[in-house]
Order: structure tokens, then sequence, then C-alpha cells
């Protein structure tokens, strides 16, 4: 049966594939292979922003080196200048209006200059004059194509063909799509302490068509098909959703301010702001995670004003996925950029869980209501990395109230002088706790819809309540198509009273008494990615968990948990 499903999924893409050649005029198809551009959008991915004013930008992962190798590209080039292909309108040398890649913490400046930045380039002996153009997002509704429209264009790709096809001269339709594959092997714990061996694969398809009406007018609807294989134990709940809408909604320009387009969306739609340390699309998870709802988005050079209304979507594992009615998650978010590669970020949001999911005071159950403000600093400048972010939270916990914090310093450097571009991070990360849980006020901090992976351990044992985090980062390019990595991380518990809260929010140690101390472990995490050629990378990493003695106390038959990965995907 799954072979069967997985199957037609590889069927349905090479349907699509086909059809949209077959569509595409001959004349265009030969106009698109011939055009490509050595022009890139500016930081902000905007064709009309000022290009001193634009964010320069950073992997948050080594699953995302891509998009931030797509961005030191975008600095290294300007606006589109001479004609549009296929006489286009100049509208759309603006569409889609690309929001820009939230700069994650811990990011990592890629290299520049000359040199192989694909493995097929080391191949063939092809050494570029500065990084190519990656168009590759984390969202793939923000897939920046816009430099097919320069007839000076030098990159050339057998699937342009299936981007930006002019249906006349106001609209226009992008195809595309995603295959990933990845083995895990781990041993006793992953995001759940197991105690036993599992190795499965992780299989994702995704797919997309993109229409637009100008620049005033879009439908977006992306395909997710996420399942596994040869699993020893119960899938986790970021496993497996058969067949489904991972994005599905619509854009309208309502009004012009200051010459930029003022966007509603409204639909099911993925959000990932800022950092990600509260709102991600967690594109580890197989399943990623999507919102239904509305928002509006100004974007400028300057700054990225958004409000937002949404219900989390729940992941239905064998049936069409709806959203949670009674959760409701809204918020507002400001970003300024003053100057190239420094950002600020101000915030509000609003979570609202009407289920009965909280234990207040003598045992009664009650919902959650949690305001989060917030602000962060984040840049970089003369080879110095810098990253500072907090947060308070105020609201109801059932029949509590609530007081909790969490704040991230962190500084580092690049040795842009060295071989392998090598960068260093240092950081400390605090998420408040309970002190004395079902009494007083309720202080552990809500982590909302984070990309804890990235920031607490691959292992995902750890996630941002209760937790004390000192941690280190060390990255290097031991060639321009490879990045290879260490993270080591000191776990303390806040409250030995508290809990111990994994990647995704869930207690999974515990110890009411407070006697078994605060100290959880030591996790060392080591990757390395392989960027093959636009399309493809491989992803390889290990992780390791020493326990602490919170961990030897709660989980006495725990042995050192351990995880092996290794990934490969294919953008189209």
């Amino acid at each position: 049966m799954l072979r069967s499903c997985r199957s037609n999924g590889f069927w349905v893409a090479g349907g699509i594939l086909q059809l949209a050649v077959l569509l595409v005029p001959a004349s265009a198809m030969a106009d698109d292979l011939a055009n490509s551009n050595d022009y890139y959008a500016d930081m902000s991915a905007k064709a009309a922003a000022d290009e001193g004013k634009a964010d320069s930008q950073a992997s948050p992962s080594p699953a995302a080196t891509d998009e931030s190798r797509a961005t030191e590209a975008e600095g290294s080039g300007g606006a589109v200048d001479g004609p549009m292909i296929h006489s286009a309108p100049s509208f759309w040398s603006k569409v889609p209006p690309v929001e820009p890649i939230p700069r994650p913490g811990l990011f990592f400046v890629p290299p520049t200059g000359p040199g192989y930045y694909w493995a097929i380039n080391a191949f063939e002996g092809d050494c570029q004059d500065k990084p190519p153009i990656n168009p590759y997002r984390l969202q793939f509704y923000d897939n920046d194509f816009r430099y097919l429209e320069n007839p000076a264009n030098q990159q050339v790709d057998f699937l342009d063909p299936l981007k930006r096809i002019h249906l006349g001269c106001d609209w226009m339709l992008s195809l595309g799509g995603e295959e990933r594959v990845r083995y895990m092997m781990e041993d006793n714990a992953y995001l759940r302490i197991t105690d036993r061996y599992n190795d499965y694969t992780l299989l994702r398809t995704r797919l997309y068509a993109d229409l637009w009406y100008q620049d005033r007018f879009r439908i977006y609807a992306e395909y997710l098909d996420a399942e596994v294989t040869g699993e020893d134990l119960p899938p986790n709940k970021i496993d497996v959703d058969k067949s489904d809408f991972l994005n599905l909604f619509t854009d309208v320009a309502l009004m012009d301010v200051d010459g930029t387009p003022v966007y509603a969306r409204v639909g099911r739609q993925e959000l990932c702001y800022g950092s990600q340390r509260l709102i991600s699309a967690l594109d580890w998870a197989n399943t990623r995670r999507t919102f239904q709802g509305a928002k509006a988005f100004w974007h400028t050079s300057d700054w990225d004003l958004d409000a937002f209304w949404t219900q989390p979507v729940i992941v239905n594992p064998t049936r069409f996925d709806s959203p949670d009615d009674r959760q409701n998650f809204a918020g507002a978010w400001a970003t300024y950029k003053p100057v190239k590669g420094t950002s600020w970020d101000c915030y509000y949001l609003y979570l609202d869980n009407a289920h009965p999911v909280a234990t207040g005071i003598g045992g009664v159950l009650g919902g959650i209501n949690v305001n989060t403000v917030g602000t962060r600093y984040a840049g970089d400048c003369c080879h110095y990395l810098w990253d500072f972010e907090g947060m308070y939270q105020f609201g109801t916990y059932a029949n509590q109230n609530i007081a909790a914090g969490a704040f991230t310093t962190s500084v580092g450097y690049q040795f842009a002088g060295l071989s392998w571009n090598p960068q260093f991070w240092i950081a400390y990360d605090f998420a408040s706790g309970s002190q004395h849980p079902g009494s007083g006020d309720y202080d552990t901090f809500n982590q909302l819809f984070p990309f804890g992976h990235y920031y607490f351990g691959y292992l995902d044992l750890v996630g941002r309540q209760n937790i004390s985090d000192f941690n280190m980062q060390f990255l290097a390019y031991p060639a321009d198509w490879i990045t290879s990595g260490i993270q080591y991380h000191v776990f303390d518990l806040v409250s030995s009273r508290d809990a111990l809260y994994n990647a995704g929010g869930t207690a999974i140690a515990r110890d009411p008494t407070g006697t078994s101390g605060h100290h959880v472990g030591n996790e060392i995490d080591v990757f390395t990615k392989y960027q093959l050629d636009v399309h493809q990378d491989v992803l390889v990493g290990y992780s390791e968990l020493t326990e602490g003695e919170f961990l030897e106390k709660t989980k006495p038959a725990l042995r050192t948990p351990e995880l092996f990965y290794t990934q490969y995907s294919y953008k189209w």
C-alpha cells in the first residue's frame, strides 16, 4: 500500500512536469532556456528595494544552507535592468513580492567570491565567479525565479520552462515541488524516551502551483504527502500526513503605500518569523507546520509589517487535516532594517487554547490564554556576529496567572581571512520554569510554535521551557559546496520541581520533589551538508546525549541516547 501510494506521488509529479512542458509554447521555452542572469534581487528580496538597506541572510541549519547561499548571491547582484522576456510588463520584476528570509539565531555567513559552489562544478572543473543563484526558499511560495525575466541571464536549467509561464500579458503560472528521503537510526531516545532501538525511513513529496494576475491577485496551492516506512515503534506525530494541503491561499493587493502594495492573505498558510524561536514552519518535521486564517503584510527595504489571525492545523495521518477551532493564534510583527546586516524585531503574540489542557491550583482543569511580547536585535559587522532576544509572557493557565519569560544572548565571529571560512558562536538560552507547580503563579515559559530542533540539540529531547542551556557552535566550509558544523550543549533545568520538556513542548521527565537535581546532560551534534547542484543536496548528521543527574535518577534505565541520520532532497 505504501509503495503504491509513493508510486502514485511520483506519477503525479511526472504528470505535472509533462503537462507543463506541453503547455509552454516552443518559442517561450527557447527564450527561457536561452535567458538567465547574474542579477539577483536585493537582500529583502524585492527588485525595487535599496540594496544598501537590505539584510544579509544566513542559514538557520544545514537543511537550509541553500537559502543563505541564495541570499548571499542576492547581495552580490542588483536590480533588474534591461528588457523583460516575452515583452512582459514591468510589474513582473516585482512578482512574486518575495517575503524576506528570517535571519535565524546562530546564523552563519557562506563563502563568496570565485569557487566551486556545487559538487557538479568541482567535478567538471567549472569555477564560478560568485555564488550561483539558488531560488529555492524555506517556504516554496517565496521561491524567487525573477532572474528569468532578464535576458542577460547566464544561469540556465532544464526545468526553467516550468517557472514563470506567461499566459498572455497579465497572467503567470509557476510549478514546482520537492522529493525528500531521510533515514533515521535512533538508539534509546529521539523526541521521546523509549529505551529502544528504532530505524526507519521518512518520505516526503511536495507539489505546488502558483498563479498570479499581474501583481494584484494570487492563488497558491501546495500539496504534501508525508509517510514513514520500516519503523519499529509507532511513528511520531510529525512523521505522517497522507495527501493533504500544506498551503492553499489567495493574496490580494489592497492598496499601495509609498509605492509598495499592502497584501491580504486568506486561507491555509505557513508562518515563519524572526529567529523562528517562537514561530516556524518546522521544515525538519516530515509533516511541516501550517495554519489557517488571514494576515496582512507590507514589506519594504526598511520595514516589514505583518498582522495575522490564524488557527493551528492539526495533522490527521489518514484524513484531511482541519484547523483547531478551539485554538486561536494571532499577532503583530514588525522588523526594522536600519543598515545592511542588521535587523530589529518587535512583536506581540496571542495564543488562546480553550481545550482543558492545563492543570491549575487544586487540580482544576482549564484552558490557556497567553500573551507574549518580545524584541530581538541581530546582525553582523566587521565579521562580528550577534543575536539578542528577550520575551515576556502573561495571561492565565487554568486558574493561575502566567508570569514567564525567556531570553537568548549569543555572540560570534567569522574568521574570513582563514581557509574554510570558519565561524564560531557562544550562546546562553534561558526559559523560565515553575518553582512551585500547582500553586501561585504559573512560571513555565510557553514556546508556542518553534523551530526547537535547531536550537536545543538534534535529539529533540529539550525544548524552550524550564531550561538553561550554555551552548557553542563551530562551523566551516571544507569546500564551497560543503558545510560542516558541530554544536555542544550543557542542559540544566531552571526549576528541579518542574519537568523536562521536549522540542514539541511535551513533558518527558519530572520529579515533583526536586531531589533529582538540575543537570539534564550534555549533547553534541555533528552535521555536514553537501550541495550537489541547484536541485540536490545531501545532509548527514550524528547526535549523542550524555545523561546528567536528573535523567539518571528519573530515567534510570536510559542509556546514552544517540541519533544518526542521512537525508537526500531534490527540489524542482
